[in-house]
């Protein structure tokens, strides 16, 4: 009698533990064409508009119900990798590939789909001084690159096969890895079909259980970001920077912390673009031993996701002795941590619309 009911409690514990490693795994391919105008934001590139950029956007997504804490709270979005093909239908632009990780939210009973990526773009007709002189759009052939899509979306319609349709919008820019980089938008109407792979699967979302909420005491960031630049003057030479940031957080809930903190830059493409200014323009009284360091203070805001965050700041620099693109700048970006504690980041850090640099950090929050 023991032994049996040694064995049908074991039998209940493999029954539950395997229920509980159990992962809902359903995916979707999604492919649409698209068509669009190339937006002026800057009147730089006013003679580069000339056609109307189209091409394809294909999407492998991967289904979430709630098995982790993060889904249910963000509404059950997907997580997948875009690709995107464009022709710019402008011979000077050429051609752009795109890689992307991306997110697709849902929304109106999950019949609105917003997707955002970010990622890496080749782009096939880069700025050539001798042969391309007109692209100031790309100064390189590796552009960073983002994609926001909203459509609407209705999966499985009939065997599988389901329909999307909305506007896409997509930014290609080197953040000033290599001048010249005036960028490009592109705002185009897309559509297209969706796939159910697993079809003939159905999953419930899971609904978590009640949790307290989230308090933690003021925590404490060290954070040491380096990269690659270039000032707008092409051919002024590409230089190394790095920069060290120390700020405060206070969680606020399961998503969101605040942030005060201070940076401090050392930015070298600021001496080359101080001595060249000093001496091919000494009506801007640039004097040649002009201090190339900043510091600011910034305030910002981190959204939490899983093991990923997305960092906005916002900041004013209080040491600013030579003026460069004004005193306020802002970085947006990724974080993404690895335990408790450290964490690394990509961010872009701008004037504005005017980009910088690209960032990439790494960080321990204590």
């Amino acid at each position: 009698m023991n032994r049996l009911l040694y064995l049908c409690v074991f039998l209940y514990c493999f029954y539950a533990f395997s229920q509980k490693q159990e992962t809902p795994k359903k995916y979707v391919l999604d492919a649409s064409q698209f068509y669009g105008s190339v937006l002026l934001h800057n009147t730089d590139i006013s003679h580069l508009i000339t056609g109307h950029p189209g091409g394809v956007i294909l999407g492998f997504n991967r289904k979430r119900y709630g098995n982790e804490e993060w889904e249910s709270i963000y509404g059950y979005p997907d997580t997948g990798f875009s690709f995107v093909y464009q022709n710019m239908n402008n011979a000077t632009l050429g051609e752009n590939y795109g890689l992307y990780a991306h997110y697709n939210f849902y929304f109106l009973k999950r019949n609105l789909q917003f997707r955002v990526a970010q990622g890496l773009a080749y782009n096939t007709n880069p700025y050539d001084k001798n042969n391309n002189f007109r692209n100031n759009a790309f100064g390189s052939h590796l552009l960073a690159s983002t994609l926001v899509m909203i459509n609407y979306h209705k999966e499985n319609i009939f065997a599988g096969l389901g329909l999307k349709a909305g506007l896409s919008l997509m930014h290609y820019s080197n953040a000033n890895f290599k001048a010249p980089n005036t960028s490009t938008n592109t705002m185009a109407f897309n559509f297209g079909l969706t796939y159910d792979l697993d079809r003939e699967k159905t999953y419930e979302f899971m609904v978590p259980e009640t949790k307290e909420k989230i308090t933690e005491p003021i925590r404490y960031n060290l954070a040491f970001r380096m990269g690659v630049n270039e000032s707008d003057i092409i051919n002024s030479g590409q230089y190394g920077f790095w920069m060290f940031s120390a700020y405060a957080d206070k969680r606020l809930g399961r998503t969101s912390a605040i942030q005060f903190g201070t940076d401090v830059f050392f930015s070298n493409f600021l001496k080359e673009l101080i001595r060249y200014q000093s001496i091919s323009f000494p009506e801007l009284n640039v004097a040649p031993d002009t201090d190339f360091k900043r510091v600011g203070l910034f305030v910002g805001h981190e959204l939490f996701m899983n093991k990923m965050s997305v960092v906005a700041q916002l900041g004013y620099y209080v040491y600013y002795p030579f003026d460069f693109e004004g005193k306020m700048y802002n970085r947006i970006g990724l974080k993404r941590y690895f335990g408790d504690k450290i964490f690394g980041a990509i961010t872009l850090k701008s004037h504005a619309a005017k980009a910088e640099a690209v960032e990439f950090g790494i960080g321990v929050r204590l």
